[in-house]
């Protein structure tokens, strides 16, 4: 079976970042990359709060902060007053984690393709209040059905506290069907809080239509935004509940004005967040998806080529929107952390390629992105030297 062909290039697409151009960035998913026109409009407003810093911290901050919201929340399909902007995924996880009230004897239940740090932050709660962390294994070629059935005998009603599921994941680029998992805790009363990381910008799944009590994603990440965005949504049932991490002046309002405002944060991050989205529509935001999953799953057929993959073992992203892909790596090659750590760093310094290396479940995976700032021929260039560079170790 011969390599698909990869797509034709967004015209001008490259010129709109910064980017090192002796350099193959093939791991936008780690943390993303700024256009530059995001990156002057997020100076201007540096430079607005520099002039005058009481000014943009005491009129109409709150106000703009609130009109962001609502734009990112719109383009999620979100509820803007059910949301909160918050400084990442793993900020939001760990709001949710001390809201809900965990008691000795409760338990979180997560699967074995969660992200590290909310692994962490799930570890640290339950070490604070008493409850127990348990992971349910689920194999890496499992259908959307078995994925639910698994979730669904994992549940236990009355104990199982919350479920945190990712919708797209980072260790093993899975896309999970999340609205029937949804649908499930409902059904046994389990509250569930989606990990959407990698979502805002690359699935159009609209958030509300998921049905999750609490969602967190990114928009650093594929929505071009500065760093440290994200948006948490939450249920109605759950507003009230909701605590910050840390106390503020707005302690004692409303959801979500507790959450985001937080005294002399760089706000600006989240205020320049639109022009991401800007520049995102003017490129097309339907053409940007397509684009980068072509051009992912083009990479992983032409790097697993040259690893000797047959194509039937380059493992399913679940869905033709999914611009990861992974790519198993030769038995023992990334198999711990510190391996996966070593290699990762070898190939971006001996390779100039910047890639991911991931170790799940004892063995070592290589995980590449799409985005519009890459052409084919860097991942040819990289299936062309990384045998030999894998042939050292």
């Amino acid at each position: 079976m011969s390599v698909p062909q990869p797509p034709e290039p967004i015209p001008g697409a490259r010129l709109l970042f910064s980017l090192d151009p002796a350099v193959s960035h093939l791991n936008h998913g780690s943390f993303g990359a700024v256009p530059i026109a995001v990156q002057r409009a997020q100076q201007r407003l540096r430079d607005e709060m520099e002039a005058n810093p009481l000014r943009f911290f005491t009129q109409g901050l709150v106000d703009r902060i609130a009109h962001t919201r609502r734009h990112l929340a719109n383009f999620l399909g979100a509820d803007p007053d059910g949301s909160a902007l918050v400084g990442n995924t793993t900020t939001g996880v760990a709001v949710v984690l001390q809201s809900v009230g965990l008691k000795p004897g409760d338990e979180v239940l997560s699967t074995d393709h969660g992200y590290g740090a909310v692994k962490l932050a799930i570890q640290r709660e339950c070490r604070r209040t008493g409850a127990v962390s348990r992971v349910l294994p689920i194999p890496l070629a499992a259908t959307d059905e078995q994925i639910v059935q698994t979730i669904r005998a994992g549940l236990r009603p009355g104990r199982t506290r919350l479920l945190v599921v990712d919708q797209l994941t980072s260790a093993t680029a899975k896309l999970f069907p999340v609205t029937a998992i949804a649908r499930v805790a409902r059904e046994h009363g389990v509250p569930v809080l989606v990990d959407a990381a990698h979502a805002p910008g690359m699935l159009s799944t609209p958030v509300a239509s998921i049905g999750a009590d609490f969602w967190v994603g990114n928009l650093h990440k594929w929505a071009y935004a500065p760093r440290g965005t994200a948006l948490l949504t939450v249920a109605p049932q759950w507003r009230d509940r909701i605590e910050p991490l840390v106390v503020s002046w707005e302690q004692e309002s409303d959801f979500p004005a507790p959450l985001e405002w937080q005294a002399t944060l760089d706000y600006t991050s989240w205020l320049a967040a639109p022009a991401g989205l800007f520049t995102m529509r003017s490129l097309g935001v339907d053409l940007v998806r397509t684009h980068n999953a072509a051009l992912a799953g083009y990479a992983q057929r032409v790097v697993g080529d040259a690893l000797g993959v047959a194509p039937t073992d380059l493992p399913d992203p679940g869905g033709p929107e999914v611009a990861l892909r992974l790519i198993p790596l030769p038995p023992g090659t990334g198999s711990t952390i510190d391996a996966a750590r070593a290699l990762q760093t070898r190939i971006g310094e001996r390779l100039a390629a910047e890639v991911a290396v991931m170790s799940w479940n004892g063995r070592g995976w290589l995980r590449l992105t799409g985005q519009v700032y890459n052409a084919a021929d860097e991942y040819d260039r990289l299936a062309a030297r990384l045998p030999a560079l894998l042939a050292q170790d």
